[in-house]
């Protein structure tokens, strides 16, 4: 038996914790890639004919569906500005001269801070007006510190409270571009954006953010003062948000394999990162969602091929689900002939990527329409997937399950065995990677919505690896919301342009020229 205090045992129960720690103690289950998907083998590519007449049906039929944009947006900035943190609290001077001396040498570190320090000279960084003048409110000279070399002058301003705080702030509040006239947040570039394509014909805009719960105040307060600005002409915001649900959250290994505690002897529980959000995406009243992290948002100049390709997904997928739709109705009635069982089974193959037992040919008909019947009666997702050019991680694989059922899941690398020469050869052919531009159907063919939590793989959580006051702890993350949490969804990879995946995960991804102005 654990010690369990009771206010923990209140939001998870003992047998849920006893769980959790075998899980820890297994480690990450690995997935049986068993070949990645590649164009016309499990991604499809749309001529420029599909992608106007998807784009054409999108605005066709959105008005009988209600349209809801889901943007994970719960992580805190602090990884973005890591290493500014680790020169702010490790050294009582930032010099730029040592700084280039040891990034002649290879320091990545050093060569990280001179890049951010150009960033901070020569202006280019979103936030820098603020930062100036909250400095010239305490009457202190931007261009003065940078003169004198008082980068860690400047970092207090935008690290700690006395300033922006940024370290102190969620990722979705913090300043991405710069404009003529101001400049904005990435959580207002997903409000821009949504404006294009998550509206309906009343002109409603509606969008869901899934916040960390020490954020929801400076979330609402800032929805509050800057949603009136964007309600132009007659456009109307259903700006929804939510929390992680504590039930969600996970217990974690200390260095010994004990599971951690604070000073006085209680369970530490920790989010258990974006598979938690599949409860939160389950609790959404919508048709159709739309889902994109929080830090992937370009300026307005490049926004068009993000409209272009949300919007004929959107119409693929409202094809596919028509033609499904037909499909589960004519076999909940049953008594289906021969040749309509061959072209449902066709349109499963070929189409919805849908994996068929060898022997399925000499099943009786009955037998024929269940197994049918229950394939494509499931939530549907078609997913933007984008060209690895080598630097970014997992993607798009056809993996074997323990029963040697072949489907098409979305694989992040820490799901793969690379110590097996097999599994890395497969990972190592791998032509593209998961950009999370996703757009789901969650509903079934009478108009009720899907249990999603009925369609998790649970075997496919993370076990990571975190740092807590200096010490190296084990902490377990439910299945991924685009990995494991929807591993039994119908799945559609599309191919669709880089441009479409421009993360911000350090503050100098800022300097990027994606996320500059013209």
């Amino acid at each position: 038996m654990i010690s369990i205090d009771k206010e923990v045992e209140r939001i998870i129960p003992e047998k849920k914790i006893l769980e959790q720690l075998e899980m820890l103690k297994k480690g990450t289950p690995f997935v049986n890639l068993f070949k990645p998907a590649y164009i016309n083998n499990g991604i499809k590519e749309f001529s420029e004919l599909e992608k106007e007449r998807y784009i054409d049906l999108f605005l066709k039929v959105r008005k009988r569906n209600k349209i809801i944009k889901f943007v994970p947006a719960s992580g805190a900035a602090t990884r973005m500005f890591e290493v500014p943190l680790y020169f702010y609290n490790n050294f009582n001077k930032i010099n730029e001269n040592q700084a280039k001396q040891e990034a002649l040498k290879g320091n990545s570190d050093y060569e990280f801070i001179l890049d951010f320090i150009k960033g901070i000279k020569s202006k280019k960084f979103p936030f820098y007006d603020e930062l100036e003048r909250l400095l010239t409110r305490d009457n202190v000279s931007i261009k003065t510190l940078i003169k004198q070399d008082k980068y860690k002058r400047i970092l207090e301003y935008l690290l700690k409270p006395k300033g922006l705080n940024y370290t102190n702030l969620p990722k979705a509040l913090l300043k991405f571009h710069k404009y003529k006239d101001c400049s904005r947040t990435s959580m207002e570039e997903h409000i821009v954006e949504g404006i294009k394509y998550a509206i309906d014909e009343k002109n409603v805009v509606r969008i869901h953010f899934a916040i960390s719960p020490e954020f929801r105040k400076k979330v609402k307060d800032f929805l509050d003062k800057i949603l009136p600005i964007y309600r132009k002409g007659n456009i109307k915001f259903e700006i929804t948000i939510s929390e992680q649900e504590p039930y969600t959250n996970t217990v974690s290994l200390n260095k010994k394999g004990d599971l951690l505690r604070d000073c006085n002897n209680n369970l530490i529980l920790r989010p258990a990162g974006h598979g938690a959000l599949i409860t939160n995406l389950n609790n959404i009243e919508g048709d159709i969602i739309f889902i994109k992290n929080i830090d992937n948002v370009v300026p307005d100049y490049l926004k068009t091929e993000t409209f272009v390709y949300k919007k004929a997904l959107c119409g693929y997928l409202f094809e596919i689900q028509t033609k499904v739709f037909d499909y589960l109705k004519r076999l909940y009635n049953k008594n289906l002939s021969k040749a309509y069982l061959e072209e449902i089974s066709f349109f499963s193959k070929n189409e919805l990527n849908i994996f068929f037992p060898e022997n399925f040919k000499n099943w009786g008909k009955e037998k024929k329409e269940d197994f049918l019947f229950k394939k494509l009666n499931r939530p549907i997702r078609a997913c933007g997937m984008v060209k690895d050019e080598g630097k970014y991680g997992g993607g798009p694989f056809w993996v074997k399950d323990k029963n040697n059922s072949v489907s098409l899941q979305i694989v992040e690398n820490a799901q793969i065995d690379f110590s097996s020469k097999e599994q890395k050869g497969i990972a190592d052919c791998s032509t593209h990677f998961n950009p999370v531009d996703i757009v789901c159907g969650v509903r079934d063919f009478r108009g009720n919505k899907f249990n999603l939590n009925e369609h998790i793989d649970p075997n496919t959580y993370f076990i990571s690896t975190k740092s807590k006051n200096g010490e190296s702890i084990k902490i377990l993350e439910l299945p991924g919301l685009w990995n494991g949490a929807m591993a039994d969804w119908i799945t559609i990879f599309i191919q669709v342009p880089l441009i479409i995946f421009n993360p911000v995960k350090t503050v100098n991804d800022l300097l990027k020229k994606e996320h500059q102005p013209i």
